[in-house]
């Protein structure tokens, strides 16, 4: 009996558990999937660009134009798993947010809202996702279309003159640096949030979590949330108004029929 009382009693507690600790979509399985290709591809880019850039390591692994296709045929895949996205509602939905700049934003990078207690401190209106979560996607962006650029014209040499040969050189090799050093810090931010990996993972986070790093975001739910709600209260109200009108049409017509009988 106390073993039944105990059970009774956690499943209770977990019945109980507060709202803010429900799990809230964050990224539908087609981001996550573009998240990860996109992911392998710039992974085997650094690897194969390392192989070739360094002698030591082209020395030690060999095989250079295996390694030099593989590398020419990932950046041109690259941009592919992002163009596909545009076919996702949701995916479009957010590369709007991520174009979007707001005053919150520039408050937030003035106030350094990318330390999780300040941005506490800060109680800003944060969306979806923060400001430096939207310079890293214009960064990305821009950098994947110059690299794919600047390949090319290294690859077919012959479709322009030497120095152009060389300003593509020397650009693709330094954005390539600094591309290497942006995801060291994305991968960084993303290891010291646990939410953040889950979230991208499995593509659901907890409203707590939300409401403290994204509380713009969290009260738009809540808004579409009780909208939602209403609409169907609204609905179950109409069907519950017919169903009546019905009855009581059926009610009055047997009336009828047994005044005439």
């Amino acid at each position: 009996m106390l073993r039944r009382a105990e059970t009774g009693g956690n499943r209770s507690a977990r019945q109980e558990r507060p709202d803010r600790e429900r799990r809230i979509e964050r990224f539908t399985r087609a981001e996550r999937y573009i998240h990860r290709l996109t992911s392998t591809l710039m992974l085997t880019l650094i690897l194969t660009g390392a192989v070739l850039y360094l002698p030591s390591l082209s020395v030690r692994i060999g095989h250079r134009p295996t390694i030099a296709l593989i590398h020419l045929y990932s950046g041109w895949s690259l941009p592919i798993p992002m163009a596909a996205g545009l076919f996702s509602r949701a995916y479009r939905a957010d590369v709007r947010r991520l174009s979007r700049h707001t005053e919150t934003d520039r408050t937030w990078l003035k106030k350094r809202g990318w330390r999780h207690e300040r941005a506490r401190e800060l109680a800003l209106p944060v969306g979806k996702f923060n400001a430096g979560q939207k310079l890293n996607a214009a960064f990305q962006c821009g950098a994947i279309l110059v690299m794919v650029g600047t390949g090319t014209l290294m690859w077919f040499p012959h479709l322009v003159g030497v120095s152009m040969r060389t300003g593509a050189t020397f650009v693709h090799d330094w954005l390539a640096l600094a591309i290497g050093f942006v995801i060291i810090g994305h991968v960084w931010f993303a290891v010291n949030d646990r939410q953040a990996r889950t979230g991208m993972r499995t593509g659901y986070v907890t409203r707590r979590w939300a409401e403290q790093e994204h509380p713009g975001w969290a009260a738009e739910l809540a808004d579409e949330t009780a909208a939602d709600e209403t609409a169907a209260d609204e609905e179950a109200g109409s069907r519950g108004e017919a169903v009546g009108r019905a009855a009581r049409g059926d009610a009055g017509a047997r009336e009828v029929d047994g005044r005439v009988h």
